[in-house]
């Protein structure tokens, strides 16, 4: 089995999802359940207290010992399950999670969810940022490289897709729409290349694993890369962005580690499609959520659920400001949709593409700020978040805009 091809020592299995949900479920929802029961009782024992003149004080007691007893006996058995599953799960046993679409959808969806958590708790269960080919991982090395893509181009087309997907996500309803955005322009000269990342890290931070991953694909590419661009949906553009502002900028020509030209200078072109460069308001919705319910005993615990979410999705509340500046030599190609016809429909105008909002995805503040000064913009009518992963508009502005 080839380099290109071979496994990791461990790759996920369904043991190791259930593992994760057993963990996850006596953290979150046995604790949360246990904290608002003891938040109400206390409140409800309050007021007898006072109203008998503290002779309900044994009842209580009786109340609180036999709860708490209750909850650490299920908690203990979660636990239980948990370690067993996971020690099963580290052993190979079990399905993997990458053989079935509904596996892959699951790693990617917790992945986006907790990734952070995972990288420190449960490494295994992971993403690494890589190019993605046949369902696998491609090192970044020549010979891996020249396996994985035998045709490759000078001119490759980079695809970043967004929180909790994957690459596979790229070919949203082909059955009904056609090829996808990565084979009709394979079609057109370009030689796509899919990515995977771990959606639940900073965005920062993924901009940094991404302006490595490019500056060695760039220097190990089959052959030499003429020219570069780059399609990200949603966080995805995100991403793209952090990465383009890694690398310092330094007077002349600006060079990678191993005396290659720096991947920035190649990139021709950079589309977003519904990325909430500006925030985005149901992440922004789940965070004041949070901080709210937070305050009061009684509603903590689901405060606590919604601030369980990763570095990624606190990252889109507020998008990233105008201190990530555009790649100089780059063309921005800025896509947005709204669920009704006109984006100045008042529905469209307020939910956009039911997650995004046309001013973040277009880059403009309220208070007439560009972030993408000269950029072109297409809107995208009648169309939700997803609709933009495999649209007919998208495909011809494509064509226009990369031709």
């Amino acid at each position: 089995m080839s380099a290109a091809t071979s496994p990791p020592a461990h790759e996920p299995g369904v043991l190791d999802a259930l593992a994760l949900l057993g963990h996850a479920t006596e953290e979150l929802l046995v604790g949360g359940i246990r904290d608002t029961h003891h938040a109400w009782a206390d409140r409800v024992h309050g007021v007898v207290r006072e109203a008998t003149g503290g002779a309900s004080a044994v009842p209580e007691l009786a109340h609180r010992a036999i709860s708490s007893a209750v909850f650490a006996g299920v908690g203990a058995g979660l636990r239980t399950a948990s370690h067993g599953l996971d020690r099963l799960g580290r052993r190979g046993h079990g399905p993997r999670l990458e053989a079935t679409p509904r596996g892959r959808f699951v790693s990617s969806a917790v992945n986006g969810l907790i990734g952070d958590r995972l990288v420190r708790e449960r490494p295994h269960l992971a993403f690494p940022m890589a190019v993605r080919s046949e369902g696998r991982d491609v090192p970044l090395e020549p010979a891996a490289l020249a396996r994985a893509f035998p045709e490759a181009a000078q001119r490759i087309v980079v695809f970043v897709h967004g929180l909790c997907e994957n690459e596979s996500y790229w070919r949203h309803r082909r059955a009904e729409r056609g090829p996808t955005y990565a084979e009709a322009l394979g079609a057109e000269g370009w030689t796509p290349v899919m990515l995977r990342a771990n959606t639940g890290l900073g965005v920062r931070e993924n901009g940094v694993a991404l302006s490595s991953l490019m500056q060695r694909l760039v220097e190990h590419w089959p052959t030499e890369v003429a020219r570069i661009a780059m399609i990200g949906h949603s966080m995805g553009g995100l991403v793209i962005r952090a990465a383009g502002a890694v690398v310092d900028a330094e007077p002349g020509e600006r060079r990678g580690p191993a005396g290659a030209t720096d991947w920035t200078r190649l990139v021709s072109d950079v589309v977003t499609l519904g990325t909430p460069h500006l925030g985005a308001p149901i992440a922004r919705g789940i965070g004041h959520g949070s901080r709210a319910l937070s305050r009061l005993p009684e509603t903590a615990a689901i405060g606590r659920f919604l601030d369980w979410r990763s570095a990624g999705v606190h990252d889109l509340v507020a998008g990233l400001a105008a201190d990530v500046p555009p790649m100089p030599r780059a063309r921005y190609r800025l896509v947005a949709a709204t669920v009704t016809g006109s984006p100045r429909h008042p529905v469209g105008h307020v939910v956009g593409d039911l997650l995004v909002r046309v001013p973040s995805a277009c880059g403009h503040d309220r208070h007439g700020v560009e972030l993408f000064p000269g950029a072109e913009v297409l809107h995208v009518g009648r169309a939700d978040h997803f609709d933009l992963l495999n649209h007919a508009h998208v495909h011809r502005a494509l064509r226009s805009w990369l031709g």
